[in-house]
Formats: C-alpha cells, sequence, structure tokens
C-alpha cells in the first residue's frame, strides 16, 4: 500500500505526457439559421456574485443558501408558473454525490414546488455548461418545455481533493499513460500546454493583466449588475461572531494589476514554470441558474425571450494537455450553427489558465477584442460547477449593451476534455 501511495502521489505532481488529440465529435444544433418555433430559447440567466473562497462573504454559505435566491429570482424575474418547470438540473464538482442534496433543497427553498423534478451532475468545469445543454436537448426531443439549468460551487467547503481518495484508485490506471495523465494535477496541465505550444510567462502575465483590468472597469461602469442578484447571508471571524452581509460584488478582480506586478510571482507548479497564482483562475463560491423554454411555449406564456442556444459541442483530448479543450471544442459548435470564429461578437473563454487560454485565441485566431471583454476567471474567480452558467449569465447583458449578436461560451475539463455552446441574443 506505501508503495501505490507513492506511486499516486509521483503521478499528482509530475508532469503529463505528449499530447494528441483526436478527432472531435461534435453533438447536434439546437437551431437552425432561421427562427423557428422550436428552438431553444433563454428567458432569464442569472448568479450571484463570485466570492473568494475562504475569505469571501460566501466562505460560511452553504450551496443551498447560494442556490434559493436565484430560484426565486427567476421567477420574479420572468412570471414563469412554477409548476409548469419540466425539469431542474444542477452541476456540482466538489460535493458529494454532485451536491444532490444541497440543489434538492435549493430548489425547495426557493419556492419551487416538490413536483418539479431535479438532478444533479458532474461534468468537472463544464458542468454549468452541460446542464444547459441537457435541458435544451430535453426541450428540442419534446421531453419538457421549460427547464432551469446552471450549477453552484462552494470551495471555501470543499477543497479540490474533497472528492478525490488515491487509497481507492486502482493501481491499473498505471498500465495505461492516458488514463494516469488523468492524475496530472491542473497546474502541471497548464505548464505542459505553455511549454508545447510556446506560450511564454509575459504572455500569460498580459492575459492575467487584462483580465482584472476589464474585470475591474467593468464592475465601476455597473455593467455586472443585471446579472447579479444580490445575497442576504452571513460571515464569520475566527473567534466565531456572526456579521450579517450583503454579498453583491465579485471580489476578485484587483484594480492595477500590472504585467510587472505579476512578473513578480513565482512559478508554483513547476521550478522554472510559467504558471503562477497570478495567472491561473481564482478558487471561488458562486452560483447562477439560466431557464430555458421552447420558443413557442415561452410566447404562449408571455415570458421574455433574450437569447437562443444554436449549438453546442463536447470533445476529448489529451488529459496531459486538457487545457487545449476549447481550441478543438468551439470550431465544433460552430460548424453545428453554420458559423466560422470570425462570425463571433464575443468569446467568454474560461480562463483557467493563462497558458491553455491563449493557446485558444492562438490556435482559432481569434480577435483578442472579443475575448472575455468583462474580465474572465483569473480575475472574476472559477466556481467550478457553477462557471458555465455564470459565462451565460455574463454574456446575455453584454450582447445586449453592445448591440451585438453571437457569443461563445467555452472552457476546458479535468481529465481531458473541451465544451463549448453558441448563442444568439435577441434583445
Amino acid at each position: 500500500m506505501a508503495y501505490r501511495l507513492q506511486v499516486i502521489s509521483q503521478h499528482l505532481i509530475g508532469a503529463g505526457a505528449e499530447s494528441s488529440c483526436l478527432t472531435p465529435q461534435p453533438t447536434a444544433a439546437m437551431s437552425a439559421a432561421e427562427k423557428a418555433d422550436d428552438d431553444v430559447v433563454i428567458c432569464c440567466a442569472v448568479r450571484t456574485a463570485v466570492t473568494k473562497a475562504k475569505k469571501g462573504n460566501f466562505r460560511n454559505t452553504p450551496a443551498e443558501d447560494m442556490l434559493a435566491p436565484l430560484f426565486k429570482a427567476i421567477v420574479e424575474k420572468t412570471k414563469v408558473y412554477p409548476a409548469l418547470i419540466g425539469d431542474t438540473q444542477i452541476g456540482n464538482v466538489l460535493m458529494p454525490g454532485a451536491a444532490a442534496l444541497a440543489a434538492r433543497q435549493g430548489q425547495l427553498m426557493g419556492a419551487i414546488p416538490y413536483t418539479v423534478p431535479l438532478v444533479t451532475l458532474n461534468r468537472q468545469c463544464s458542468s454549468g455548461l452541460q446542464t444547459v445543454a441537457n435541458v435544451a436537448a430535453s426541450i428540442k426531443g419534446g421531453i419538457i418545455d421549460i427547464g432551469i439549468a446552471g450549477g453552484v460551487e462552494s470551495m471555501s467547503m470543499f477543497d479540490m481533493m474533497s472528492s478525490v481518495d488515491p487509497t481507492k484508485l486502482s493501481e491499473k490506471i498505471f498500465d495505461t499513460q492516458a488514463a494516469a495523465d488523468c492524475m496530472t494535477p491542473m497546474g502541471v496541465t497548464s505548464e505542459n500546454v505553455a511549454e508545447k505550444y510556446g506560450i511564454s510567462r509575459e504572455r500569460q502575465d498580459t492575459m492575467a493583466a487584462e483580465s482584472h483590468a476589464k474585470a475591474a472597469a467593468a464592475i465601476k461602469a455597473g455593467y455586472m449588475k443585471d446579472e447579479i442578484v444580490p445575497v442576504k447571508t452571513t460571515v464569520k471571524d475566527k473567534e466565531g461572531n456572526e456579521t450579517e452581509v450583503i454579498a453583491d460584488t465579485d471580489e476578485g478582480p484587483r484594480e492595477g494589476t500590472t504585467v510587472a506586478s505579476l512578473g513578480a510571482l513565482k512559478a508554483v507548479f513547476k521550478k522554472g514554470g510559467s504558471t503562477t497564482a497570478g495567472n491561473a483562475s481564482q478558487v471561488s463560491d458562486g452560483a447562477a441558474l439560466v431557464l430555458l423554454a421552447r420558443r413557442s411555449k415561452a410566447k404562449e406564456l408571455g415570458l421574455p425571450i433574450l437569447a437562443r442556444m444554436r449549438s453546442y459541442a463536447v470533445v476529448g483530448v489529451d488529459p496531459a494537455v486538457m487545457g487545449i479543450g476549447p481550441a478543438f471544442a468551439i470550431p465544433a459548435a460552430l460548424e453545428k450553427a453554420g458559423l466560422g470564429v470570425g462570425d463571433i461578437d464575443i468569446y467568454e473563454i474560461n480562463e483557467a489558465f493563462a497558458s491553455q487560454a491563449t493557446m485558444t485565441v492562438d490556435h482559432l485566431k481569434i480577435d483578442p477584442a472579443k475575448l472575455n471583454p468583462k474580465g474572465g476567471a483569473i480575475a472574476l474567480g472559477h466556481p467550478l460547477g457553477c462557471t458555465g452558467s455564470r459565462q451565460i449569465a455574463t454574456l446575455l447583458p453584454e450582447l445586449k449593451r453592445t448591440g451585438k449578436k453571437l457569443g461563445v461560451v467555452s472552457m476546458c475539463i479535468g481529465t481531458g476534455m473541451g465544451a463549448a455552446g453558441v448563442f444568439e441574443s435577441e434583445q
């Protein structure tokens, strides 16, 4: 047993092997170029503020207490009759059972009747987008007319190793290199991407500084207010004293962050490496929800129509360089929507690490001016199961504000995958 744990430990801290991306297998389109009654539309997308794990305003807030106000907000904003909601799907990564208990409790605490079913899922960092795709597929397939999708994560209460017990892993995983590479630490995969694709430390720090600048400017201009539902909660100090607070502002962005200040930070995952605490996503707490419906049903009920979902795709890539996932998922989703890279107005690409986000921009030749205009996960934070839905809640108001039409939400996924969704604003 001691030898086994030693080998597992070596894989958890060691660098991954050379990558080899397989041909993506995109999923079907959600809608054609022309509007139709069977389109899947988004009627509402809301989120909490994203707060710093273990330090921020949600550090003592259970997942159900983050979700409940969002369920209430969905109903208040759209006037949807809650009993008509056909299904609810919530993404979570770190809690036992993908937060099955907490999500159901949050739904019921949020005034959604017990007759509305709920399921939770874990596709790691894409969980919040996968739930949206699942609900959209159920609507498209005629299973339901209306559904709620979303995600939640408390990285304060459940850390990155909460769901991993190395003593219960099979020794046979080391007989298959790709299986062993699934255990490569995320930071090491970032170093692998930077090395393989020639992403310099300066370029990573530049993306990080720009992320903070964009996020800080968006907060100052009030651009986040339309998407954030203020949540009243309680924080405890070291002595156990409680203070009531209102969480209504993202806590991660640091105004004045520069390439020079980031350059002073040491590499975390590899001696002489380039991935630091400053050019990687922040661990965070937060939740987000999206209300979807068939267009005909939304019109019948007078629900607001903010956007429609054009397509979704998820692909597999080499686990050792898992961060490259968006570079292959985005083209697959665009192809299904009949669109090209240049057709998209805004790209919300999760900045798990600056190395992998930069690789995606380079590989697809994305105009940097279209990338994460209100900042990305380096500044805003990355509450794992929440992020995909959070990105939708961030994207749609920005498309409306700028008079743009087409947006993409995408992220890399641990163990070697990427996901992407295409959305068209109708505001």
